[in-house]
């Protein structure tokens, strides 16, 4: 296996990762993720299902193929679903030889050029904030235990953590899910020992203390 080739694998994987939740949830109003395809090699892509929730047949079916190479890079995970978005709202023109069929299913293939990508929302940061918590990747930093959160408002999430190097008890982080998360991510560890914005006085009964992070 090629480098080349080696790079599309791992990124059509990341991308099964980020998209399984979109099996029970609906990726774009009421369309699930109902398959993801690995692309032909020759295509150095991905081929996404949409359809209703339970859907099997076919021709009830929807896939798209969207390239994963721009340039000198990859689409990430969320470029593709923001891609998705786009493409299954609203009206497409698509040219006769971008329209074909694989395994019984209208197939559309993507051009990202004239597509412009639905924004990334609050909840897609949410999901990638918690993901990467509840299932770090790297041992780059030490990570503290997700052990819950809840929902305060819609910039503002609650982290319930855990870690051997604060107090006991545990930690509730006030977070604004936002781009900023690979930072955030690094910094969470110290951040927890704050004093300056530890507050212990809390009608929470789920933390000992809670560290206001919504303005880092």
């Amino acid at each position: 296996m090629t480098y080349e080739h080696e790079e599309i694998v791992e990124q059509q994987a990341d991308i099964t990762g980020l998209l399984l939740h979109h099996v029970y949830a609906p990726l774009v109003e009421d369309q699930h993720v109902r398959g993801v395809l690995p692309g032909p090699p020759a295509t150095d892509a991905v081929r996404i299902v949409l359809g209703d929730k339970d859907e099997y047949a076919p021709d009830q079916l929807t896939a798209y193929e969207i390239p994963l190479r721009t340039g000198d890079e990859l689409r990430t995970p969320h470029d593709v679903a923001a891609l998705l978005r786009t493409v299954h709202t609203g009206t497409h023109i698509y040219p006769r030889d971008r329209v074909s069929t694989v395994m019984g299913m209208t197939l559309f293939t993507v051009d990202p050029a004239t597509v412009e990508p639905a924004a990334f929302t609050n909840d897609d940061w949410t999901l990638t904030l918690l993901r990467r918590l509840a299932q770090p990747s790297t041992e780059e930093y030490p990570q503290p235990r997700l052990c819950g959160f809840l929902f305060l408002a819609p910039d503002r999430l609650r982290l319930y953590l855990d870690t051997e190097e604060t107090l006991p008890g545990m930690t509730a982080a006030d977070v604004r899910p936002g781009s900023a998360l690979t930072a955030l991510l690094a910094a969470l560890p110290s951040l927890l020992d704050e004093q300056r914005l530890t507050t212990t006085d809390t009608d929470d009964p789920h933390c000992s203390r809670i560290v206001d992070l919504t303005n880092w």
